[in-house]
């Protein structure tokens, strides 16, 4: 037999992070679509409001981000413990994460991560995450903040290939969150309900399925 237990593993300051990074990064990529494509696309109107757009929620989500990198560095410490995969979860845990997803999940079989405050993540959302939040995200504010202030920084562009290679760079990232963001939605419905994995960024605490010990036989019993 299964019965559910309530697990606390998202922090109120983690969950206003992640809706607010969440609207930025969608605000950005609509945002951009219009900006990269202007004869095909006009969800903002004028051409210079998409950029203005574009440019306010990029200065949101480099704060967000910051306050993000601050608190798990400085507030809970735990930067590297969720972040980072250990040696186990390379060589083992992400190709058991990924025959569940793929596989044994539509067979019924139970989640082999079960999560906890200290490790929330299984090893593929940690090896995702750390190349979402400690890679990608740092290029895209990076080369953001360059194309927005392309007149003072110009000599930076030009040593870094120019603004047709910065420009080209700043939209494969944003492609690659774009796909992200699909795939995420995605996986979150693969709990024991289509919502288990949502409630957690609303109210912290986590539904998790867990067996009950059975009672072992004794002698005479």
């Amino acid at each position: 037999m299964k019965h559910k237990e309530m697990v606390y593993v998202t922090p109120m300051p983690v969950r206003i992070w992640h809706w607010l990074n969440a609207f930025g990064i969608v605000t950005l990529c609509v945002t951009g679509l219009q900006i990269r494509f202007p004869d095909h696309i006009n969800i903002f109107g004028a051409y210079k409001a998409a950029i203005r757009l574009h440019n306010t929620a990029g200065v949101v989500v480099s704060i967000s981000y910051t306050l993000w990198l601050g608190y798990y560095l400085f507030v809970a410490k735990s930067l590297i413990k969720q972040y980072v995969p250990t040696v186990e979860d390379i060589t083992s845990g992400i190709f058991r994460q990924a025959f569940f997803y793929f596989l044994t999940y539509f067979l019924g079989k139970p989640n082999p991560h079960h999560s906890t405050p200290d490790h929330k993540f299984n090893p593929m959302q940690k090896a995702t995450y750390l190349m979402i939040m400690l890679v990608l995200l740092p290029l895209v504010i990076f080369s953001g903040a360059l194309l927005m202030y392309v007149a003072p920084l110009r000599e930076l562009l030009l040593l870094l290939g120019g603004i047709k290679t910065l420009v080209g760079t700043h939209f494969l990232i944003a492609c690659c969150f774009t796909a992200f963001l699909f795939v995420h939605i995605y996986l979150a419905t693969l709990g024991h309900t289509p919502l288990s994995h949502f409630k957690p960024m609303w109210n912290g605490w986590e539904e998790e399925m867990v067996e009950d010990s059975k009672p072992e036989n004794t002698v005479g019993s």
